[in-house]
């Protein structure tokens, strides 16, 4: 087998991996780069994007932009697989935002294995800030691979179980998002992050708001058990309804959750999905409640806050520090933090620390490191492990 890394080492997302035997190539992942999301470049790869169509299939480990962007580029006539449920979120999301999706994939469930030409690929599902994640042990049945695309263990999966099913192996191609910050820290856990937001609520008798990604579902159920804890009403936006109605997360069998919409006549008609959770702005400032805002809500809330006090509130922000430099997301919480709402950080990493990348290599006992996914590649030679550190062809 050969392992080509067309893209996504050295560098944090965008990520394109190439597998093949002499008769059968297969590419795992197909990223947008994170710093081009308004202007996508192509990449010239042969066979891929430009030319014949060289490629018997394109495998996605998860649904986030930097590992599925470029897939409506790709050439015509060339087998997409995604999870199942990874695929219900795209199409959620998709017909929401009303975007084409350019495609029609084989869906995939964990315990199914693939067979492309030669290979053999088996679907391992991980934890990360994206549902439906997987890492992918692929073999020829000489020589084996183990593609982690990106994974943590500090959500609510548990990370010894996936451990206990992964066996030693050629080659570990691994993520190291998180190898890039200036201290490694271990991650907060998912459902600590209840607590410390319990913690807090308590001196802010106000409203509560939070930000985070519709797309991070397991954070939203952090969100809504945080909601249910202090006998909030959770409010949800019709687009955050969507993806969680798309994963079975079902709003109308849920008695403590309301669907709001924040304008426009295509919302009105979605929103008689929801005939027995849907709530207007009157209502919602007579109650107590956890709202899911995003920077776009703005006149939205600035028209509730002319039917209620936002003092005493507080919003949690639940996402990268690095997006609140962005000037969208900046600009709204200081609008926020104007109307007397107190921000505060409860966040933690979608991405494996430095403790689960160890005892993940630990268990597979690689005969080879390829780092992709991380801007400190050179984290890894403290192992007695070789580590291809370039992006070149690499033959097992």
């Amino acid at each position: 087998m050969k392992i080509t890394v067309h893209r996504g080492q050295n560098q944090i997302g965008g990520s394109i991996i190439e597998v093949s035997t002499e008769s059968t190539r297969v590419v795992f992942d197909v990223g947008i780069n994170l710093d081009e999301p308004e202007c996508v470049k192509i990449p010239a790869i042969e066979g891929l994007f430009q030319g014949d169509p060289l490629y018997d299939a394109v495998i996605i480990s998860h649904y986030h932009s930097d590992h599925i962007g470029l897939l409506n580029y790709l050439l015509g006539g060339i087998p997409i697989y995604i999870g199942k449920q990874a695929f219900s979120v795209v199409q959620a999301a998709s017909s929401y935002t009303n975007r084409e999706i350019m495609y029609e994939p084989h869906l995939f469930e964990e315990n199914e294995s693939i067979a492309i030409g030669d290979l053999a690929i088996y679907p391992y599902r991980c934890d990360h800030s994206a549902l439906d994640s997987y890492m992918f042990l692929i073999t020829d049945g000489q020589k084996t691979i183990l593609y982690t695309g990106d994974f943590r263990a500090n959500g609510r999966m548990d990370y010894q179980e996936l451990l206990n099913k992964l066996p030693a192996v050629d080659a570990l191609i691994v993520e190291g998002t998180t190898l890039t910050r200036e201290t490694y820290k271990n991650n907060i856990e998912e459902e600590e992050l209840e607590n410390i937001a319990m913690s807090k609520i308590r001196d802010y008798p106000g409203p509560v708001f939070f930000m985070t990604s519709a797309m991070n579902v397991e954070r939203m159920v952090t969100a809504y058990n945080i909601a249910h804890r202090d006998h909030r009403l959770f409010l949800e936006d019709l687009y955050s309804a969507e993806i969680l109605n798309a994963v079975g997360f079902n709003t109308e069998e849920r008695n403590d959750i309301r669907v709001f919409m924040t304008g426009g006549d295509m919302q009105y008609e979605m929103l008689q999905k929801y005939p027995s959770s849907k709530i207007g702005k009157k209502e919602i400032s007579k109650t107590r409640f956890l709202m899911c805002i995003r920077p776009s809500m703005k006149n939205y809330i600035s028209k509730l806050n002319e039917l209620m006090s936002f003092e005493n509130g507080i919003l949690f922000y639940s996402m990268w520090r690095g997006y609140q430099e962005k000037d969208d997301i900046k600009n709204f919480l200081d609008y926020m933090t104007s109307l007397g709402v107190r921000i505060h950080v409860l966040h933690t990493s979608g991405h494996a620390d430095v403790d689960t990348i160890d005892r993940l290599i630990r268990k597979v006992s690689p005969g080879m490191i390829i780092p992709v996914h991380t801007e400190n590649p050179g984290w890894y030679e403290k192992y007695d492990i070789p580590v291809e550190l370039h992006n070149n062809t690499i033959n097992l």
